[in-house]
């Protein structure tokens, strides 16, 4: 694994080819995700000061940092929640998160994971994923019940992708803590994203079930991309991902696990000595 550290784009750099207006869809940037100089304050309290970032197609990226460092305002940035005050948001080469409402946000495959699992806990996992599925929403669609022609072969697809295929027919409810986070991360994928937010996905699970969900996020990781928030060092160390440390609304320190993990500002704001 490379310990090189990409540089971040430029404060206020243009991509190539990037045009003038909403109404330009040429292609930007090869990025999948291109974040520069994204600036956010709340009541005086500046929650991103410039942060910049890229990610590129099928990868995985671990993101650290201290409480209050920017993780979640940056993934609130990217999902349409919050507004940065300036900054470019780039998603697929062609459009322009900043003008975009989270609905459309999604629409374009931005799936977001938050730290408690959401599932509908009397329904059976392969109800969970059916419900899941990437479709049309129109009246017509749903009138005629395009759910209820789906393959049973997609949803256990699916089920086996999260290891959770011999318990397809068994209510959420009955499921472990962990096993509702891979049954969640099932639903994302059912919706067929091309990057995934997943916040803290390990918080309060088995050191088995934390070992499982890096698998997990590994096996998906190519065909999606994922992003990765998280404070447990040893599951960022098991993600074999680059890493990126952000610090007081910026990116302090990116790399490999070694690499960050190595450098005195890193340790001095985050890991301790």
């Amino acid at each position: 694994m490379s310990t090189a550290t990409l540089e971040p784009p430029a404060a206020h750099a243009t991509p190539p080819g990037l045009g003038t207006g909403p109404a330009n869809k040429k292609r930007q940037t090869d990025a999948l995700l291109y974040l520069d100089d994204l600036r956010v304050t709340f009541d005086g309290y500046k929650a991103l000061r410039g942060l910049s970032l890229t990610l590129s197609r099928g990868e995985m990226r671990a993101i650290i940092g201290p409480n209050g460092a920017g993780k979640t305002t940056m993934m609130d940035c990217i999902t349409g929640k919050t507004r940065p005050d300036t900054g470019i948001a780039l998603f697929d080469g062609t459009h322009d998160l900043l003008t975009l409402d989270e609905p459309a946000i999604a629409d374009l495959g931005i799936g977001r994971k938050f730290q408690k699992p959401t599932v509908f806990e009397s329904h059976t996992l392969s109800d969970n994923i059916l419900l899941a599925l990437k479709g049309p929403r129109a009246g017509f669609s749903s009138l005629f019940g395009w759910r209820n022609r789906v393959e049973r072969g997609r949803i256990d697809a699916l089920l086996e992708t999260v290891g959770l295929l011999p318990h397809r027919d068994r209510p959420a409810a009955d499921l472990s803590h962990g096993q509702k986070q891979w049954l969640e991360i099932g639903m994302l994928l059912a919706q067929d994203p091309k990057l995934l937010l997943v916040d803290e996905p390990v918080a309060g699970m088995t050191d088995a079930e934390t070992a499982e969900t890096a698998n997990l996020l590994r096996r998906i990781a190519g065909e999606h991309a994922v992003v990765v928030v998280e404070h447990d060092m040893h599951f960022v160390r098991a993600l074999e991902c680059r890493v990126t440390c952000l610090h007081e609304g910026a990116v302090l320190a990116e790399g490999s696990i070694d690499a960050v993990s190595a450098d005195p500002r890193v340790v001095e704001v985050y890991l301790g000595r």
